[in-house]
Parts: C-alpha cells; structure tokens; sequence
C-alpha cells in the first residue's frame, strides 16, 4: 500500500510520518514509572526464579573467593619481608602453599564466574523470548487504527531496538549489579578486619561518590528516554523512505527525504550525545576519587608499616583493596545509567503490550455453513475520529448474487465500507449482517473467511509465485493452483518465466510487472472461492488488453457470487445491477448504470467527467 498518500478514501490517516516530521521527540522525556516499569520487568523473571537466585549464588561465590584472594597474597608477602627483616631462611613450603591456595580460588572464582554467564544467558534469553511472542501474538489482536496511526519502523524498533536492549541489560547488568553490591561490601568487611583507621579514611570518599552518582544519573535518565525515542523515529524514517524510494526518485524529493534524515539524525545524535557524555563523567570522577584514597592509603599505611602496626602484607592488600573500592560504585552507577535505558525501552514495549486490543470476539459465536451472501447495512453510523461522523444512517441491502458497484469522489467513503464489512473497524451505531447475522457475533476469522479481495494495491510475499497463489487456500493442490492461475489468465505469463510456478518473488515483488502481480493476485482470490469478493480498483494496474481478459476471468468469478465492485472501470460499473453512489459519507443515488444517467444527477455528472472521457 502506498504510505505517500496521507489519507484514504474515508479520511482515515495513513501510514507515514507526519508532513512536519515526527512529533513528541521528546528530548526531555523520562521513565513515567520507573518503579513500577521496574516491577513489571522483574515479572518477567519468575518463571526463572530458581535459575535467577542460583545465578545470584554462583556471582555471590565467585566475587568472595576474588575478594579473598589479596588478603592471602599478602600473607606470602609478609613472610617474605619478615624473613629478610629477620635475617632468617625463607620458608617457601609456607609460601608454596600460600600461593596454591591462591591459586585454588581464582580458578574457582572464574569457573562460578562462568557458571553465572552460562546460567544467566539462557535465562535472559528466554525471557526476551517469551517477551517478543507476547509481542507478536499482541500486534496481530490491535486493531487496524494502530497500524494507521505509526511507521512500520516505529513499531519495528519497540519489537527489536527496545527489545534487545532490554536484552543487554538482563544479559549484563543484573549479574554485575549483584557482583558490585557483594564485592563493596566484601572490601569493606576484609578492610575492616586489616585496619579500621584506614578503612575509615577510604569510606569518606563513599558520600562524595554517591552524591557524583545521583546526580549524574539523574541529568542522564532523561537522554537515554530521548535516545530510544528518535531511534525509533530515524528508524520509521529510513524504512519509509526505503519502502518509497522509487516515488522518491520520480518526484525528486531526494534533497528533501536527505533533509528530513539530517533533521532526525541530529536530533538522535544530540539526545545520544548528552546521554553518553552525561554518563561518561562517572568514570573520571570515580578514578579521580579513587587516587585521592590511593594516595592517602600509600601515606597512612608507610607510617603504620614504620612504625610497626601494620605488617607490609596487609599494607599491600589494603592498597589493592582501596583501588579497587570505587570500582563497584562505578560500575553500579554506570548500571544505573543502564537501567534508565532499559526503563525507557521497557516502558514503550510495555505501550504496546498496553494498548486497546480489537473488541474480543463472541465466545458464543454461531458456526459459518452455507453462505448465501445477503449484505446489509441497517442504520449505520461510523467515523474515524470522534465527534467526526463519516457515516450516518447509512442504509444498504445487497442480495445474493449481485454485482454492486461504488462510486464517488475522494473521500467520499467507498474503502471505509470494506473496512467495516471484514470488521478491521466495528460501526459505532447500526449493524451490519450477513444472510441476516450481525457480523459481530461471527468471529473475524469465520467473517473473513467468507469473502475475497482483491485490491488496487498487490501483496505478495517472499516466495514462489505458486506460494503466493496457494495463499488464499493453504490446503489447495498443486492442479488447483494452475487451474486458478489459468482462470486469472495468468498462467500464460508464469510459464514464460524461467522457473514457472517456481519463480521465487523477491520481498517487494519487483521482479515481476505491477500488472503481472495484480493478476496473481486475482488468481489467489479465485482459488478462495469466497462466497462475497470484494474488488477495490483490481484492474487499476493493468492494460486494456489484460483488463479485458481479467474482466472474463472476473464475470466468471461472480456468477452467483454477491460482489461489492469500488470505483471500477466503467465495464463492470455499466454491467452491475446495482450501483450505489457515495458522496461524504451518503448514498446519493442508487440504481443501475442506464437508469442514473437519465436522472442526470450527481452519477451522471461523475460518469461525464470521469468516465467518458
């Protein structure tokens, strides 16, 4: 479907952004909720409960054996420089298994490490696993309106961008938050046991770090929100602009679609900039904090290795622990910049999980049988936006067997009543039945299942030109195919192509004419072998050879068939039995093609000036 065109027929939006670029880009948007976005997250997690706790065990266990290990080194350094102090042998038995010892808990710490990546993995993964099925089964119960109100690559982006970074976060951060908040505390309880003054002297850089921190995170949290939002959009953008190139390029736009690139470009590198930078300050404070307690320790420590109270080995533990006390904290505010991410990306998925699903369908609903293929539309009253009535008291009866054509003006509101008939909108006063059942207590899937469409704009897929037809009937055979091909005419064209039913279209189809899709298109319609066809525009995109011989294949195809024919050639408009024409919404006039030139009224003034020429 062309997205270059704003509106439909009805006045329904179209996809595409809007003509003043995107709006709400949101450059000081943060979190609406973190604390419960955060909750819901963790929800996720349950199911993984045991496997979550045991991987917070193994980096519990892994982080106290590396914390352990300076307080051991040190004792081999003690012994060491106590023995040349005194003068007396070394004695490398006690050193030998001072440093097996050391030895015995690095290798453990790693081996837990790993322990806790290769659990944690599987858990994250899983967990953005079931989230994107969630995804998935929610986007195909939203109603057509969302779809008409957002870019493809917007809702692209919460499936994947926001996603995966939820991904990233659950992969990394919760295991080194968990690491940072065991191995603080681990430091400062080994410190504490080497030497309270010193550990004091330390722990005064904690207020001044956490005060850094808070800061920081909280003038970054709201770029990052920024950042997911404008990826989202220069993605929306690129897939438009790639899915339209061809129009583009026709109407010279190209300066303008690079213009609008830049505009959304920039404002994504502003809002990234400020988030990356804000949150790069943490590490230079952090190393800079960290060297004043360094020095201050080397001080502190000399004069009490001097003077005797302290021995040198746990002077050079307390050093490698002071160096590595305000590693944790980085980390953990580096973590906490992570998370405002992960929030932001969160809080849209959780946007779409959140929106107003399609009216559910009846539980009750009565089995589809035979189908006649009686229309009505009995008092209708529906329109797009509230307050902005397209329909009122729209009145229609179609029986079985007829040819109805619609016509009219743009906008007028012909492509809104197939929206309305296959329920991709509900009416909003009125019913609409079919053999006498309102098709609201049909389920979609039964209600659609009784018609075919074909449409001015084709939809083909990724596949063998025989896939593509078999889609209307996936249980058809492989002479059903050709049969419905052939009544298409359109098996002609597919055995010219060097792999016949075989050709492999490519994801846009543009291997094949646009003439040459319409057809297959017809031909997966006829091989439904629906009970009401709809056709909006079906042979806009053919020449009038082809257009005729789709008119015998269609004549063919809606004997005793009720079709609904919108705004077709003037071929099938003079041949329907009934036409009904539309104008804002009403049905102005309504009778068979002869009649309605006599009358000389608004059918007659389209058919001249359109029509006839």
């Amino acid at each position: 479907m062309s997205r270059e065109r704003r509106r439909d027929e009805g006045g329904r939006p179209r996809l595409g952004p809007p003509r003043g670029g995107p709006a709400g880009l949101g450059l000081l948007e943060k979190p609406k909720d973190f604390k419960g976005t955060f909750r819901r997250l963790t929800g996720y997690l349950r199911p993984h409960l045991g496997k979550t706790v045991f991987v917070f065990v193994l980096a519990i266990l892994s982080t106290a054996f590396g914390i352990l290990s300076p307080r051991i080194l040190g004792m081999a350094t003690t012994e060491l420089y106590e023995s040349i102090q005194a003068g007396r042998a070394i004695d490398f038995a006690h050193i030998g298994k001072v440093l097996l010892a050391l030895g015995i808990l690095y290798v453990l710490s790693a081996v837990f490490s790993f322990g806790q990546q290769f659990v944690m993995a599987g858990v994250a993964q899983k967990t953005v696993y079931d989230m994107r099925r969630e995804i998935k089964h929610k986007l195909s119960r939203l109603p057509l309106k969302y779809y008409d109100a957002r870019t493809h690559g917007e809702i692209l982006s919460r499936v994947t961008n926001d996603v995966d970074t939820i991904s990233r976060s659950l992969q990394q951060s919760l295991t080194q938050l968990i690491t940072s908040v065991v191995t603080l505390a681990g430091i400062v309880i080994m410190m504490l046991t080497i030497s309270p003054l010193l550990t004091l002297v330390i722990v005064l850089v904690l207020p001044v770090a956490f005060v850094l921190t808070r800061t920081v995170t909280k003038r970054s949290r709201k770029y990052f929100a920024g950042q997911q939002k404008n990826l989202g959009d220069l993605n929306g953008h690129v897939e438009e602009m790639l899915t339209g190139h061809k129009i583009i390029k026709v109407f010279g736009r190209e300066n303008e679609s690079v213009r609008k690139f830049e505009e959304v470009n920039n404002k994504l590198y502003s809002t990234a900039w400020k988030a990356q930078f804000i949150s790069g300050l943490i590490m230079p404070m952090m190393n800079f904090l960290n060297n004043i307690g360094f020095v201050a320790v080397c001080a502190f420590g000399g004069v009490m290795v001097t003077q005797g109270a302290m021995a040198l080995g746990d002077l050079q533990a307390m050093i490698h622990y002071s160096r590595h006390f305000t590693q944790p904290i980085t980390q953990t505010a580096s973590i906490a910049n992570i998370l405002q991410a992960t929030m932001a990306a969160a809080e849209r998925v959780f946007e779409v999980l959140d929106e107003e699903e399609e009216v559910p369908d009846n539980p009750d609903a009565p089995e589809i049988h035979a189908i006649r293929g009686d229309v009505s539309f009995e008092g209708v009253q529906f329109g797009y936006k509230d307050g902005d009535q397209l329909y009122q008291n729209l009145d229609i009866d179609v029986c079985h067997g007829q040819t109805v054509a619609i016509v009219g003006p743009t906008g007028a509101g012909k492509t809104t009543l197939v929206n309305l008939l296959l329920r991709f909108y509900d009416v909003g006063a009125g019913r609409i039945t079919v053999d006498g059942v309102d098709i609201r207590e049909l389920t979609r899937e039964d209600l659609r299942q009784i018609f075919g469409m074909v449409l001015q704009d084709t939809w083909l897929f990724n596949g063998t030109i025989g896939d593509n037809i078999a889609y209307g009937r996936l249980d058809a055979s492989e002479e059903e195919v050709v049969q419905a091909a052939v009544a298409a005419r359109a098996d002609h064209f597919i055995r010219t192509l060097p792999e016949g039913y075989n050709t492999l279209l490519n994801e846009e189809a543009s291997n094949i004419s646009q003439g040459e899709k319409q057809l297959l298109t017809i031909a997966r319609a006829i091989l439904a072998d629906p009970a009401i066809l709809i056709l909006d525009e079906a042979t806009s995109s053919v020449d009038t050879r082809t257009e005729i011989l789709i008119q015998k294949a269609m004549a063919e195809l809606m004997q005793g068939r009720t079709s609904f024919v919108i705004a077709h050639r003037l071929s099938t408009i003079r041949n329907a039995d009934l036409i009904l024409v539309m104008n804002e919404g009403q049905i102005v006039e309504q009778g068979k093609h002869a009649e309605l030139l006599v009358q000389n009224g608004f059918y007659a003034e389209l058919y001249n000036s359109q029509f006839a020429g």
